[in-house]
């Protein structure tokens, strides 16, 4: 008897030794949470900032899981760093079938990771009649403040001006994120780097807030960097709509999964530790 229970031990020592998980989901405090609690808190939100790293094969896949669930629970709409603002008409005419996708590839500037990494989560919107928000400034507004400051979007038209967030652009430079990206850049690009960064943030929140539908979860993608630590985009939303509920979800990449590293430690909500070796689609 003693034999075969020794024997079972170890047949299942053996197959949890032999189990290969590729993430682990956190909560803020670095406990460790299920899937399933990630959905149902998201679920009863009114926005998710979903922030990923954008080359991550888990968080698009997550991305597009998380996704799929919550349509099932509640009505969406979904927001886009990865699309710029100034192609929303583009987007609204791919999203009701009034140009196909060769025509939105030749009319917006889509990412080079578009097809593989958000053309499902895009398609998934449109099947599901879900509104497509390109939240995005256009880059080349934020390449312009890099070089000029805030006040050299004082030059835009009326009609470029709709694509940002409405001036002057809120800004706090001693904000920690804003602080580090200067730090991490040797100075270089000086206060402008993060006013660029903050344009992006401030355009994001604005577009989120202008599009919130009563009784709809608002999904929004974006670099993990524009919604860490509840800055960035938390910090324009917390202006505009600080009635609003919102859970916000954080990927890292760790050699190890099963404890979060202290540094990630109130990153997010939701913290989704990534084994370093995971694939990249790009």
């Amino acid at each position: 008897m003693k034999n075969i229970i020794v024997l079972f031990i170890l047949f299942t020592f053996s197959l949890t030794a032999q189990k290969k998980s590729p993430y682990q989901i956190f909560n803020d405090k670095g406990k460790k949470v299920s899937y399933k609690k990630m959905l149902k808190t998201s679920s009863k939100t009114d926005i998710v900032l979903f922030g990923e790293l954008h080359n991550n094969a888990i968080a698009h896949w997550l991305q597009i899981e998380l996704t799929k669930d919550l349509s099932l629970k509640s009505e969406l709409v979904l927001g886009f760093e990865m699309l710029e603002a100034d192609n929303q008409n583009e987007v609204d005419m791919y999203g009701t079938d009034k140009i196909d996708q060769i025509g939105l590839d030749s009319l917006a500037r889509l990412w080079n990771n578009y097809k593989t990494d958000y053309k499902p989560l895009v398609d998934f919107a449109k099947e599901n009649n879900f509104k497509i928000v390109a939240t995005n400034t256009p880059r080349r507004f934020a390449s312009k403040v890099f070089r000029g400051g805030f006040e050299s979007l004082d030059t835009l038209s009326n009609i470029q001006k709709s694509w940002i967030a409405p001036l002057p652009i809120a800004y706090d430079a001693s904000l920690p994120g804003y602080v580090k990206m200067k730090a991490m850049m040797g100075g270089h690009g000086g206060d402008n780097l993060p006013k660029a960064q903050a344009l992006k943030d401030a355009t994001m929140a604005y577009f989120i807030n202008e599009n919130i539908k009563e009784n709809t979860v608002f999904v929004h993608y974006n670099g993990a960097y524009h919604s860490d630590f509840y800055e960035g985009i938390n910090w324009y939303l917390n202006i505009l709509s600080p009635n609003k509920t919102r859970v916000t979800i954080s990927l890292v990449e760790q050699k190890n999964i099963k404890k979060l590293e202290k540094e990630f430690l109130n990153k997010a909500d939701f913290i989704i530790v990534v084994d370093e070796d995971m694939t990249k689609t790009y």
